[in-house]
């Protein structure tokens, strides 16, 4: 059983869930997109969190507590806090799969209910889906930039508040990360832990060889020493050498040492170069130190040694893009069994909607697998091959292709109200999610001036939002 969060949102959700059961509007089928808006440094993102928002459906209703907690606001109707009492969902919600990779203005989920719990599922599936979705692409962007080198996560004590390290550690795997220091996420999520031992251990005792030595004899056949604390070349290293020396006699294998300050391409070269003339070629340099993407491409330009990077608070807080933008927008309701689709009408293209009951599609290129383009598409609609897609705010921009293989991205997770989806574990998770990035040329993934990937509307999707723009059709309902 999962954490009850049902009242993790915001009021006006909970008025107007009061106005819609005052009217009686409340049992009307709505349907809401939940996408997010183009960023410029969100050229792609990896989509994450649908475990949890699994987690938060099934646990859904008000408790005797909530409910007289509300009832002591005196702006709730009586007979809807005794509506509160039985509250569960009931309805229907789509999503792509954890680890899809997903673009801008694409719904990737989509909730179809009864109103009055469409309504109120929104702040949360937001809060969920956006924060882990954020925090899996900065990762995966970290892992794109070290290649075959390693990523571990090292964010936990730089992360805001402990929900957000917990969930950005099992982003952070989804992204590609190798590990967590985070203990608790390692025992919630079965996440590899991963550390040795800080500056205050090598501080903590006379001198520094001897906190080497003691750090040796209890962790044998795990030593990676710290050798930044107090002169890396001059002192740091040799020591780690002396150690390592006396462990090779014994019979051990010194797995590494770590760098956390100084100039890093530098360092690591005069370490590996010291290392490897003492035959401890297998060891493994580890860096970290407010490090990511561009510091990554940076270091491997510079031809820097470095074999697995620890990234912490530029990972855990996505420094560079700390939020997703995204929204939870109706598209179509149900008015005494006739539908009606939504769209929210505005002056700036970025903030107009997406109207009716829709899909996406992915094209893959039929003899290499490689995605070509995303198409969004009313649900009902069939593909013809061949198939024009078109820009949507260019219409001279068109690309056919002549032959594809298509794929719907979204699966149903809930079913009247039922669970029909069974989350992958986080390591099949992240296998799915590597999986579907090599399907991307490098073009698309490339830090500065990506090529931008085509994600365009089907034809019948834009005629139908030119009659709203155009006043053939009306958000009125008649």
């Amino acid at each position: 059983m999962g954490r009850n969060l049902t009242m993790m949102t915001d009021l006006y959700q909970l008025t107007m869930m009061n106005g819609y059961y005052l009217d009686g509007t409340y049992k009307n089928e709505a349907i809401f997109d939940m996408f997010f808006r183009y960023k410029e440094k969100l050229n792609y993102t990896i989509f994450a969190g649908l475990e949890q928002v699994i987690e938060y459906i099934n646990n859904l209703h008000f408790s005797a507590e909530d409910i007289e907690y509300l009832r002591s606001q005196k702006i709730f109707d009586e007979g809807f806090l005794n509506y509160l009492k039985d509250f569960k969902f009931t309805g229907d919600i789509y999503s792509v799969r954890e680890g899809e990779v997903v673009f801008a203005h694409e719904p990737i989920m989509i909730v179809k209910a009864p109103l009055i719990e469409a309504q109120l599922i929104e702040t949360a599936l937001l809060n969920i889906v956006c924060h882990q979705t954020l925090i899996a692409t900065k990762a995966a962007r970290i892992v794109n930039a070290a290649g075959e080198k390693s990523v571990v996560e090292f964010g936990l004590r730089r992360a805001q508040g402990p929900d957000a390290g917990n969930y950005g550690s099992r982003a952070s795997i989804i992204g590609g990360c190798k590990g967590t220091s985070n203990v608790l996420a390692g025992q919630l999520f079965d996440i590899a832990i991963k550390g040795t031992h800080a500056h205050s251990w090598v501080m903590s005792y006379r001198t520094e060889l001897e906190a080497f030595e003691h750090f040796a004899k209890i962790y044998p056949d795990n030593c990676l020493l710290l050798i930044d604390t107090y002169n890396t070349l001059e002192s740091g290293l040799p020591n780690a050498i002396k150690v390592f020396k006396d462990l090779r006699a014994k019979g051990h294998k010194p797995v590494g040492v770590r760098l956390d300050s100084g100039d890093l391409a530098y360092l690591s070269k005069k370490v590996r170069k010291a290392l490897d003339a003492e035959g401890f070629e297998d060891t493994i340099i580890f860096a970290s130190g407010d490090i990511d993407e561009n510091i990554i491409t940076s270091l491997k330009l510079q031809g820097a040694k470095i074999d697995v990077y620890g990234v912490g608070t530029k990972l855990i807080t996505s420094e560079d893009v700390p939020s997703l933008g995204g929204v939870y927008k109706l598209s179509r309701i149900e008015v005494d069994g006739k539908a009606y689709d939504r769209m929210k009408v505005s002056s700036s293209l970025e903030k107009r909607t997406n109207p009716g009951f829709k899909k996406i599609c992915r094209l893959y290129n039929t003899q290499n697998g490689m995605a070509m383009g995303d198409l969004i598409a009313l649900r009902e609609e069939t593909l013809s091959v061949p198939l024009t897609m078109t820009h949507e705010h260019d219409r001279l921009k068109k690309t056919t292709f002549e032959k594809y293989e298509a794929r719907e991205l979204h699966v149903k997770v809930f079913e009247k109200g039922n669970q029909v989806y069974t989350s992958p574990s986080l390591v099949e998770i992240r296998d799915y999610a590597q999986n579907e990035m090599d399907k991307f040329w490098c073009e698309y993934k490339r830090m500065v001036n990506p090529h931008i990937y085509k994600v365009d509307i089907s034809d019948r999707l834009y005629a139908l939002k030119q009659e709203f723009l155009s006043g053939v059709k009306s958000n009125e309902l008649q």
